[in-house]
């Protein structure tokens, strides 16, 4: 088992790897819609904009590992607002991913988030 910690990734705010591998799975800590390269700046405004901002992030963890979205096997997404934001969510995430290759996807609806944010994700990925 391996641990990683990312370079150019600022520490996470929980006590946690950014990603374990195991077996040729990677498990990915969750991603929430922070600014990567300026951690302390507000996050954006809308649930279009923090899902973007998000799957930019988990792509860029994945890209440090040597993977990418094409590798995503599961994901889950936890929303703060889920019925006023789960429509406008869909569309910013298939639009981050390519079609016919998306991973298995649960949703769901919890109280409060890190920081503020709307929207948190965190996935499991499989070396090819």
């Amino acid at each position: 088992m391996k641990h990683h910690l990312l370079p150019g990734f600022p520490p996470s705010v929980s006590p946690s790897s950014h990603a374990v591998e195991t077996d040729g799975f990677v498990f990915l800590t969750g991603q929430f819609p922070r600014d990567i390269d300026a951690p302390d700046a507000p996050l954006p405004g809308g649930i279009a904009a923090q899902t973007s901002r998000t799957m930019g992030n988990l792509a860029r963890a994945l890209a440090a590992l040597g993977l990418g979205l094409q590798h995503l096997v599961s994901v889950r997404v936890y929303l703060a607002a889920f019925e006023r934001d789960y429509d406008a969510m869909n569309a910013a995430y298939a639009a981050a991913l390519p079609e016919g290759g998306r991973p298995v996807r649960t949703c769901i609806g919890v109280t409060a988030l890190v920081r503020g944010a709307l929207i948190e994700i965190e996935a499991i990925a499989r070396r090819p």
